[in-house]
């Protein structure tokens, strides 16, 4: 008998007498009470107690190895093995023939020493095989255990599992569970294919108890320069019908300067996202494609967009109807051609169709901005600006002569001029370590009045001239290009901040008066008589831990709030309240007033009762009609062994087929750190 070299060892014992797909490192230490080597034989032999730790701390201990000559037969006793802090593996006896090891009486924990009070959960088997050539283990009289091997939980006769080296494998995932009112329970089986490291499918069966089963898929592919997912879902239902969603974004990288989008959102109805659980309060889906190009002062995007409408039908026309076939817009801006004056030129192409009508707008802009700082600090910024807008109508209902005409066609353009100079006088000061700045603001825009009416297309892009403090300051203040200003009017107003390492306060309020008065039909927007109400916001923010802000309007002769909106934030992680507010007097658009007010109150909460125990909650009330909208609470739990939240959430909508309902939620999960292994 001879020793034998201590490294051999080490990859002897612990690579090939637990052969789960695991490579150890090299050794720090090996302790045995004695090893003998046959050299006629090539048997390897320890007797007692071996133990052996590597460089990264993994560790093995075992009594009463014996190795054959070509490793294809391999015996121990009392094997335990620490794959790293926390993951451990125990086994009375085990024996290797060939490719298949098998270890009797084993215990496996990726939780071991995570608490104080011993494992959290543990996996014992009577029997584990393991195939190093399929790379899968077998698992026979499996029993899951929970709070340091005290409480059973779940046994199975059989059960199989790749084995930690394989890091993506076809087979069932963890099912989950959720109920709901309307469906009943629902149990959902998902399973996993896998194609290669860079592609996989996973199509999930759902079973309801209260409606016929539900059909799931998802689909990933990344290449180096793409990527694609989709995902949609199929029913039948009790009442014959098809119902059915589906979700695709592609992502194309087509070189430093290019990039295409393709996107697909598309849903049998409008209340199957609802109320088979898919939806987001998304009001709308947009399917379609871009293309763009980028410069190093340019810019252009083509793209296209079909739109199905998920809203009821209000009677308001707040946004335009139709999909967007085709709309390329491009922007190219100038180096400075003298000091800091520079060029912008914009294009734009849009066509719109819908069920019963078709236009085409086609437009060209050119600016010329030139900002420059004089004495004092005063700032200046001027600019001359020219648009030309070309429409073409195809039965197309507009808006002219404050009539409606219905199936116009024909070919209507405008020359919109403009032009502002912009004036600015930021001063500071400092007080210890505090900053204070407060800047004078005024800028005077002039247009051309056009003794026509500025709409043009009833179903139009813009949802109406809404006075606030970021539309001031801006040369159009409507939301699309189809609504354009009608005359002269300066803006004007002030801020004032504060702010040091911790603090940053802020102040604006402003006004505007436009030379013209508005015309009657654009009723309860912020102008009257010339002068507009005031707009302003203030807000405070302290280092994340809390955020104060508002935002207002204001009547300018009765002082009366018309529209504000309100957020609070505070807290820090998981242990926060936020509070959120908003109150509009009859929410206009471009033709015509909502009698309804918009009041709703939103607010949230959530509290870390331990580092890993948390609870969230959050509710939507209507303060308008007198009812809650949405809440929902939860109870959550991150141990590092496993999750567990249990959640309940109630919707009060009522749209079609859909009634909103009451929906508990119950999700658990094994963790399993990989970089142990």
């Amino acid at each position: 008998m001879k020793h034998i070299n201590s490294s051999l060892l080490f990859c002897l014992i612990a690579t090939n007498a637990f052969a789960l797909g695991i490579n150890i490192d090299e050794p720090k230490t090996i302790k045995s009470d004695s090893i003998e080597y046959d050299i006629k034989t090539g048997e390897l032999k320890t007797f007692g107690n071996t133990e052996m730790t590597n460089a990264s701390g993994q560790k093995v201990k075992l009594d009463n190895i014996s190795i054959s000559k070509n490793n294809n037969q391999i015996s121990a006793n009392d094997i335990e093995l620490w794959l790293g802090s926390n993951v451990y593996i125990k086994a009375e006896e085990i024996n290797r023939n060939d490719n298949e090891t098998i270890a009797s009486d084993a215990i496996f924990t990726a939780c071991d020493g995570c608490d104080s009070f011993g494992n959290v959960w543990e996996i014992s088997s009577s029997e584990i095989i393991h195939d190093s050539d399929e790379r899968m283990l077998y698992f026979h009289n499996l029993v899951f255990w929970l709070y340091n091997h005290n409480l059973p939980i779940l046994w199975l006769p059989y059960y199989e599992m790749a084995d930690p080296s394989v890091k993506y494998k076809s087979g069932f995932l963890a099912p989950s569970f959720n109920t709901t009112d309307d469906m009943g329970t629902q149990l959902n089986i998902p399973f996993y294919i896998n194609i290669s490291d860079t592609h996989d499918l996973t199509p999930t069966f759902s079973y309801l108890t209260k409606e016929n089963p539900l059909f799931q898929l998802e689909h990933r592919l990344n290449l180096d320069h793409a990527q694609f997912k989709s995902d949609g879902s199929f029913t039948h239902n009790k009442h014959g019908e098809n119902r059915w969603n589906i979700n695709n974004t592609d992502i194309i990288e087509l070189g430093e300067n290019a990039r295409a989008n393709i996107y697909i959102h598309r849903t049998s109805d409008k209340t199957y996202l609802q109320k088979y659980g898919f939806y987001n309060y998304q009001p709308y889906l947009d399917s379609g494609a871009k293309l763009e190009l980028f410069g190093q002062t340019s810019y252009i995007v083509a793209d296209t967009h079909i739109f199905q409408e998920l809203r009821e039908p209000t009677g308001n026309q707040t946004v335009s109807s139709g999909n967007i076939l085709p709309n390329i817009r491009g922007v190219y801006q100038t180096n400075p051609i003298f000091a800091e004056t520079y060029l912008n030129f914009s294009g734009d192409v849009l066509g719109v169709s819908s069920s019963d009508s078709v236009y085409q707008r086609v437009i060209g802009k050119g600016q010329i901005v030139s900002p420059w700082t004089l004495w004092g600090g005063n700032r200046i910024t001027t600019s001359l600006s020219a648009r030309y807008d070309i429409y073409n109508f195809n039965k197309t209902q507009v808006y002219e002569d404050n009539r409606i005409v219905n199936s116009y066609s024909g070919i209507k353009s405008r020359f919109l001029p403009s032009g502002y100079v912009e004036w600015g006088l930021p001063m500071y000061s400092v007080d210890n370590d505090w900053t204070y700045i407060i800047e004078p603001r005024a800028r005077l825009t002039v247009m051309e009045h056009t003794n026509t009416k500025s709409v043009f297309s009833y179903n139009n892009d813009s949802a109406g001239r809404f006075l606030s403090d970021t539309t001031l300051f801006s040369n159009n203040r409507y939301s699309g290009f189809d609504v354009w200003e009608n005359g002269n009017f300066v803006d004007y107003g002030a801020r004032w901040a504060a702010l040091n390492s911790n603090h940053n306060i802020e102040v604006f309020i402003g006004q505007t008066y436009d030379f013209k008065n508005q015309d009657t039909d654009f009723n309860d927007n912020g102008f009257r008589n010339g002068f507009s109400d005031y707009v302003g916001r203030v807000s405070y923010s302290n280092n994340d831990n809390l955020r104060l802000s508002t935002r207002f309007r204001f009547d300018r002769t009765t002082m009366n709030i018309s529209h504000t909106e309100n957020s609070a934030y505070i807290g820090k992680n998981n242990t926060y309240l936020t509070f959120g507010h908003i109150w509009d007097s009859h929410p206009i658009d471009v033709y015509s007033a909502n009698d309804e007010d918009t009041h709703e109150i939103l607010g949230g909460a959530g509290l870390q009762l331990t580092n890993r125990l948390n609870i969230k909650g959050s509710v939507l009330y209507n303060i308008h009609e007198h009812i809650f909208q949405r809440h929902s609470a939860g109870i959550f739990y991150n141990h590092p062994c496993y999750y567990l939240a249990v959640e309940y959430r109630r919707d009060n909508t009522v749209k079609e087929d859909y009634v909103g309902g009451t929906t508990f939620q119950f999700k658990f999960g094994i963790s399993i750190d990989s970089k142990h292994y």
